[in-house]
């Protein structure tokens, strides 16, 4: 099978949603959603949507990455639930990331875009990810690498709904509750409700390449 990387995985799961005000649900105050049992807490969102918006106050395109991203606090949402998804499936599969195939998978894509700069740039400008934010992101594409590796999970249609199924048995045993003003968490297609772009699809090797997430 090609190899593949979480890029564009990443991409689509970043959503439109409005700007994060909620103090939690009734059943679980002050979390934006629960996963396993295990709560994601508001701050822990709202610190994430933090660390965008300071790099992105730092860019010359400051403007234009803001009005780019302005739904970010539910694309951060959608992008913590799916990890923990990413985790439980990796540990029914008895997949890890090592620390060497975090390092090279992150020097791979240093080399892709041309630079440490560079990388943080299109991430941030395609992905909404913080340059602290780059090591998660690296994690989370070597997991979803492995775990397509372990299943056999070819690039055709076929290899999709392999990965698709797993996933999605994954998110139920998880029993994801999400907070209502964020919306709604879709088993069947691991993500949060009304996003539209699917979570998993052909990927590209340059992350100067990889589109935005709609």
């Amino acid at each position: 099978m090609h190899r593949r990387t979480a890029l564009t995985v990443s991409a689509a799961l970043l959503a439109a949603a409005p700007l994060l005000t909620a103090c939690g649900s009734d059943a679980h105050p002050g979390a934006a959603a629960v996963v396993g049992g295990e709560r994601i807490d508001v701050s822990s969102v709202q610190a994430q949507v933090a660390d965008v918006r300071a790099a992105q106050a730092a860019s010359p395109q400051s403007a234009q990455l803001v009005a780019a991203t302005g739904d970010l606090s539910r694309r951060k949402l959608n992008v913590m639930i799916f990890d923990r998804v990413v985790d439980k499936v990796a540990r029914d599969q008895g997949v890890t990331a090592t620390r060497a195939e975090l390092q090279q998978t992150r020097a791979s894509f240093v080399r892709q875009a041309g630079g440490e700069d560079q990388l943080a740039a299109v991430l941030l400008q395609e992905q909404g990810v913080a340059p602290d934010q780059i090591d998660a992101f690296v994690r989370r594409n070597v997991l979803m690498n492995k775990i397509a590796t372990k299943l056999g999970a070819s690039d055709d249609a076929a290899g999709q709904k392999k990965l698709t199924d797993v996933f999605s048995a994954a998110s139920k045993d998880l029993a994801v509750d999400v907070n209502p003003r964020f919306g709604r968490w879709d088993d069947a297609q691991v993500r949060l409700s009304d996003t539209t772009a699917p979570w998993l699809h052909q990927i590209s090797q340059d992350p100067a390449a990889v589109p935005s997430g709609a």
